[in-house]
């Protein structure tokens, strides 16, 4: 499907991902903490871009999260149990991707929720 079929409100969002993708890198000392939405379920990836590796992830499609919908506190949830695994292996310091999103609403919800589980960025 080319840009040009896509409705409007998908392609700003294209637009503003591929803007913020061109300065925003993980590494393995801070990964890259991206977050995907559809209309049920989110996703949470962190992702070392220099070997093209997922360290973490976490999502409304894993059993312990199915029965939750995607809302504002479903993000909040969503972040601290991200923030959770990666302090388990190690990482405190994460660049935040949004992917593309407003900063509001259930991408705030899962950036405070990492913050608050002990996550820097």
């Amino acid at each position: 499907m080319s840009v040009r079929e896509l409705s409007d409100k998908i392609r700003k969002r294209d637009r503003r991902r591929t803007h913020v993708r061109k300065t925003i890198v993980g590494t393995a000392e801070k990964p890259r903490m991206t977050v995907f939405r559809s209309n049920l379920h989110l996703y949470v990836q962190v992702i070392d871009d220099t070997v093209g590796h997922t360290l973490a992830s976490v999502s409304t499609m894993e059993q312990q999260f199915r029965s939750l919908r995607a809302t504002v506190q479903t993000g909040g949830v969503l972040g601290e149990e991200i923030g959770k695994r990666l302090l388990e292996k190690g990482i405190t310091q994460v660049v935040f991707d949004r992917n593309g999103y407003k900063y509001h609403g259930i991408v705030k919800a899962i950036a405070d929720g990492a913050r608050k589980a002990g996550i820097k960025f």
